[in-house]
């Protein structure tokens, strides 16, 4: 059996507790023997409460086992079985209209829409991944999947194709016209990008020079304005960068030495907890609170091996450009991160009680991402993950207004105990009965 610590009460995996004591607390300014306790008194409150829920699950379930068993779908009548629905408390009266207001939400969320990635967290190559594509590579997706056919020479297989290449970079300039259009030309004809007296201009192949339909899509590029090495583009909110560099492989055989359209991709990524992986026990509870935790600080890494070398991955650091007006600015360079704790339902072994029972792995997972997260939103981390100094937390698999009041307060009390102000902790609420 594995060696445990006692703390508050609780029996606590060794190498769980060495986790929190050495590598999670330092710098949070919450003390180990608060956050034990803390632990502690949420769950004499709590799994009580979280038992009777799990039971009223159970008697819903089994009255509606035996309603489908004596009412045989050939006969069903939809009046009927909402009538039963709503006597055994299924189904709940309509709500008054309500307002709910959050504030200090980061504009991923808020403000623009954009792809979202659902990753398992436990893997922490596979989180990297996640994470880093907030920007990615247009020639290479295109390259690479069915968005461009294959007929005519232009197979995928094998060494790189030219003829596919050729198709990409029309695709793409496809793109650029449709989205950031302009007037007097085309991106498929230009042969240059050039900054002059402040304004954008696209030389074209007949020795005109076109411009931005909408002059304000240009919202900055790298390098010097005399020689920019890229110029970055908006529109509805997302970003696209067309990437110059005459010496690159791909930049040598354009007319305007364009080498890549590098476009905003995943906005956001839940770092999952939950459903896409199988933390079964103290040992697997370790590597996925481990790697939450290097995502938070920033220093997050893995070394594999592919094709016979060895790769090191880390997250992307935030990407820097100059303003059309001469100032700098940044943009984050990996998507905005959620954690999608478990459900109500797990229990886990990673701590137990006085008496030997396993504690809820929703409890755990509350207060354990939460104090990770310490790490971003005091400051501590190398990179930013809230710009808004918030959590985004998924609960899943919540049957019910009285789970989604639970949970509530489940995060209101890890709140009080990381002295969090009230509402930091942001659920994204999976109501997954649709009542």
């Amino acid at each position: 059996m594995a060696e445990r610590i006692h703390c508050a009460g609780l029996q606590i995996d060794a190498a769980l507790h060495a986790l929190l004591v050495n590598e999670i607390l330092p710098g949070t300014q919450v003390s180990s023997d608060a956050f034990w306790q803390g632990l502690a008194d949420i769950l004499t409150d709590l799994m009580p409460r979280n038992a009777k829920l799990l039971a009223l699950r159970e008697e819903l379930q089994s009255r509606l086992d035996a309603w489908h068993r004596e009412h045989p779908i050939d006969r069903f009548d939809a009046d009927a079985y909402k009538a039963f629905l709503e006597e055994i408390g299924y189904l709940l009266p309509q709500p008054d209209a309500v307002e709910v207001v959050t504030e200090n939400v980061d504009d991923e969320i808020a403000h623009v829409a954009g792809p979202q990635l659902v990753v398992p967290v436990m893997n922490a190559r596979f989180a990297l991944n996640a994470t880093n594509a907030r920007w990615g590579s247009l020639y290479d997706a295109l390259y690479g999947t069915d968005v461009i056919p294959e007929d005519g020479g232009a197979e995928r297989a094998g060494a790189y194709n030219p003829v596919r290449g050729d198709r990409v970079i029309r695709w793409a300039r496809t793109f650029l016209d449709a989205q950031f259009s302009l007037e007097g030309g085309s991106h498929a004809d230009a042969t240059a990008y050039a900054i002059v007296e402040g304004q954008l201009q696209i030389s074209q192949q007949d020795g005109t020079i076109a411009a931005l339909a909408d002059p304000t899509q240009w919202v900055g590029y790298t390098g010097d304005a005399s020689a920019a090495q890229s110029i970055l583009l908006k529109h509805n909110g997302l970003h696209a960068e067309i990437q110059i560099d005459p010496t690159h492989p791909v930049g040598q055989t354009d007319a305007a030495g364009v080498k890549d359209v590098c476009l905003e991709s995943a906005l956001t990524t839940i770092q999952d907890c939950e459903d896409s992986v199988a933390a079964v026990d103290a040992e697997d509870k370790v590597v996925v609170y481990r790697n939450w935790l290097g995502l938070m600080r920033g220093d997050l890494s893995d070394t594999f091996n592919k094709g016979g070398t060895s790769h090191t991955r880390t997250l992307n650091p935030d990407r820097a450009f100059t303003a059309p007006d001469g100032t700098s600015f940044t943009l984050p360079g990996r998507s905005l991160l959620f954690v999608r704790n478990v459900g109500h339902l797990m229990t886990n072994d990673a701590i137990l009680t006085a008496d030997g029972e396993e504690v809820p792995e929703g409890i755990l997972d509350a207060l354990f991402t939460a104090t990770c997260a310490l790490h971003d939103l005091r400051g501590g981390g190398a990179l930013r993950n809230s710009r808004k100094g918030s959590v985004y937390i998924v609960k899943p698999k919540m049957h019910g207004p009285d789970e989604v009041s639970f949970a509530v307060d489940l995060f209101a009390r890890a709140e009080a105990v990381l002295g969090l102000p009230n509402n930091t902790l942001k659920i994204g609420i999976m109501d997954e009965e649709r009542r």
